[in-house]
């Protein structure tokens, strides 16, 4: 009988550290909800919610989490998967709508090494950076004065229970995924800008990494490479923006054949990740369509890791 209670105990606990993701912020949506070239997304279990990303225009994950009943009051941490404003564009209204109500709300905001970097033109022109703000100092400035501090990450860390933000991940295999037209300085000279503060956020969890990306511009193998040094276990599931919607059939290949080596059984691609680049993908490694998803506002992962869609999917 004690023997029972004690695996029933666990199982308890075990149950209230386990998180439920639930997708707020990509490209489609379905009932009410806004759909736009961003991302975002919510872990949350018994005792912490810690939000990802904070989509593109300051209202949508606001709006977003009301209509799928998601309560946000509690969310403390903030994880932003790097500088760009489709990923960092509500940081400002979020805090500004439950500062006064729940003053711990939304002010521990976890970013890589190189978030706050200035970002040109080529013609050495300033050009939008986070929150959508023209001079990223500017924003810091804005995001400081409501009471947000920036936690800038420089290596792996854990930010909560079996959550942990890569930092910056070394360009190992894939050097550098997105857009181009990008710079920053150093000294007098504009170097392209290959997004350094690209980070991820990976769940650990007794089947294997749940690996969640913003847009991937650090690569997903070379992402994935970075969590498995911190425990050396399957690549269970990714989530998020991959940005392969345009990739190459080679680098298709090369990422389904590393994803498969890998242990993926699920794949969430949102956002950048491309409908067609996610079938191909699932195709390869043979995943059934019950573990893919396009990812739309309300698609979830649950505590026991199944996959449940937005209907519009």
């Amino acid at each position: 009988m004690a023997r029972l209670l004690l695996i029933l105990t666990s199982l308890i606990i075990n149950a209230e550290e386990d998180y439920e993701i639930t997708v707020l912020a990509t490209n489609i949506s379905n009932y009410g909800g806004i759909g736009e070239w961003s991302f975002s997304a919510i872990f949350e279990n018994d005792g912490e919610s810690v939000l990802f990303d904070t989509g593109f225009d300051e209202n949508t994950v606001l709006h977003n989490a009301a209509i799928l009943n998601v309560n946000l009051q509690n969310v403390e941490k903030v994880v932003l998967s790097h500088f760009h404003s489709d990923h960092t564009g509500g940081l400002i209204k979020l805090r500004e709508s439950f500062m006064d109500n729940y003053p711990a709300a939304f002010t521990k905001v976890f970013i890589a090494k190189g978030f706050f970097e200035q970002r040109y033109n080529a013609s050495g022109e300033p050009i939008n950076g986070p929150g959508g703000y023209l001079r990223s100092s500017d924003f810091k400035t804005e995001a400081e004065s409501l009471g947000i501090s920036f936690i800038e990450v420089a290596e792996q860390k854990e930010i909560a229970k079996n959550l942990f933000v890569t930092g910056p991940v070394d360009r190992n295999v894939e050097t550098y995924i997105g857009p181009s037209g990008m710079y920053i300085k150093k000294g007098n000279d504009l170097i392209p800008d290959i997004i350094q503060d690209d980070q991820s956020l990976g769940y650990l969890t007794d089947k294997g990494w749940v690996m969640m990306s913003g847009c991937g511009h650090s690569g997903i193998i070379n992402s994935g490479e970075n969590l498995k040094t911190i425990k050396n276990v399957p690549i269970y599931a990714v989530i998020g923006g991959f940005h392969l919607w345009r990739a190459s059939n080679q680098v298709l290949t090369d990422t389904s054949a590393w994803l498969k080596n890998a242990g993926l059984k699920k794949f969430m691609g949102g956002h950048c990740t491309g409908i067609q680049s996610a079938i191909t993908i699932s195709d390869f490694i043979g995943i059934p369509k019950e573990n893919l998803s396009h990812t739309a506002v309300g698609s979830k992962l649950t505590k026991d890791l199944k996959i449940l869609r937005s209907s519009v999917e």
